[in-house]
């Protein structure tokens, strides 16, 4: 993802259009937001104008009602805020991210076993 990394806001909104999961109107947009939070719609529309020109999000103007749809995928855009993240908050190290969030005690015994477990498949791609 070589675009600037979405703001809460923005993904806010993109986490609504994947939710969705077509091309959606602001007005679609906007009901699937107030489900969580009060936002007026003149702001969903004015961050969509911009998330169109930061290239975050495609516009179809072939309707009376536009069309928005997200241009990267949930997992492009985890991946792109969990690196930026991790480059800036952990000097890079995968080891400190892990070990933060396991010392800050929030994983239940079941997301232990299965980190443990994606651990053991990292270790194994690694060999192979």
């Amino acid at each position: 993802m070589t675009n600037p990394l979405p703001t809460d806001g923005e993904l806010a909104i993109l986490r609504a259009l994947w939710a969705i999961g077509a091309p959606a109107t602001v007005r679609q947009v906007h009901d699937e937001l107030l489900r969580s939070k009060d936002t007026a719609y003149t702001t969903v529309l004015k961050m969509m104008t911009i998330m169109t020109e930061k290239q975050l999000v495609q516009r179809d103007d072939s309707e009376r009602s536009h069309r928005y749809t997200a241009l990267y995928t949930e997992p492009a855009v985890q991946s792109s805020m969990l690196k930026s993240f991790m480059a800036n908050a952990f000097s890079g190290s995968a080891f400190k991210l892990v070990q933060r969030a396991l010392d800050d005690g929030q994983a239940s015994a079941e997301e232990l076993d299965a980190i443990a477990k994606l651990i053991a498949q990292a270790k194994s791609r690694r060999k192979a």
